[in-house]
């Protein structure tokens, strides 16, 4: 048996040895390359391209709220739209270091105090509110601050009478928050009905991944639902999913266009397209609303189809 500890010992040593040599998450996020099909990219050519990999997978790479607002409507183009924040720790959480001290953290290093941004702006010159969820915040988790970020947001629209766009980008509900965080999936849905009984536009745009109680809440009842090329479109996890089917999934199983397929999905869109599609949509939809009481039968029915245009 002497041969097989010997075996193991040596294991033991490459792992440790590999493992010295690997950066850490925190020289990752600080370096000044990223890793794609083609092997290392300089992230100052990934930002020109709306980091997005220009190689052949196309890779849609997370980004910050601030990120996403300035390539929706342009740098310096849109108003933060200051949201309330509720009690930081509300069940005094602890798991490996306090809630109060990951909040800090995640403030600290995204420079914004919850994981979803509010900004007011103009595209194809139709006044809008948008959210945008920040994975980088705690992957993006939906607590309490997050559920007031959005409701104020519906709120801006409907006291404007102006559409409401939100990007996903969210592991769910947060842990640390317990049934608090839960009750923002009611709550949001509650919001978004208002938003809809006063027929303004609802968008989502699913960014990866989208998961958890906000796939399962607001980010399904959108008027029109986009999906960025690739995205992770998930409720529950793959090996819990086949482990309670006893069956084994598609390999492109909880991707976008895998979700397009089963019709959760009405459209992918590249994210350099965004802009402009999404303007066209609100351009079609605010002008239906409008008219939703002359609108003739063969009006309607050509409304739906510049939908269905724009949205292939």
């Amino acid at each position: 048996m002497n041969w097989i500890k010997k075996t193991l010992r040596i294991g033991e040593k490459i792992k440790k040895l590999i493992n010295k040599h690997r950066p850490t998450k925190e020289e990752m996020e600080k370096s000044d390359w990223a890793s794609c099909c083609k092997g290392p990219i300089l992230k100052k050519d990934l930002e020109e391209n709306l980091w997005v990999c220009p190689g052949p997978c196309g890779k849609h790479f997370r980004i910050s709220s601030s990120q996403r607002f300035d390539i929706f409507f342009g740098k310096n183009n849109y108003e933060i739209i200051k949201t309330p924040i509720p009690i930081d720790d509300p069940i005094s959480w602890k798991d490996t270091k306090p809630y109060t001290k990951r909040l800090k953290d995640a403030r600290k290093k995204n420079d914004q105090e919850c994981g979803v941004l509010i900004a007011k702006g103009k595209i194809n010159n139709i006044e809008l509110v948008c959210a945008a969820m920040n994975f980088n915040f705690i992957g993006g988790s939906m607590g309490t601050a997050e559920g007031e970020a959005i409701i104020s947001g519906i709120q801006h629209s409907i006291d404007n009478s102006i559409p409401f766009v939100i990007f996903t980008s969210t592991g769910g509900a947060r842990m640390m928050e317990s049934g608090l965080s839960l009750m923002q999936m009611t709550r949001t849905v509650l919001a978004v009905n208002e938003l809809k009984n006063k027929k303004l536009p609802y968008i989502v745009c699913m960014c990866s991944p989208t998961s958890g109680g906000v796939t399962a809440s607001f980010a399904m009842l959108g008027d029109i639902q986009i999906a960025e090329p690739g995205a992770e479109i998930i409720f529950a996890g793959r090996r819990v999913i086949e482990s309670t089917i006893k069956e084994e999934l598609p390999e492109n199983f909880q991707t976008a266009e895998h979700t397009m397929k089963c019709g959760f999905v009405d459209t992918i869109i590249a994210r350099k397209d965004l802009t402009e599609k999404i303007g066209t949509l609100l351009s079609i939809l605010l002008n239906k609303n409008s008219e939703v009481n002359s609108t003739s039968e063969n009006e309607t029915s050509k409304n739906t189809q510049q939908l269905s245009k724009v949205a292939s």
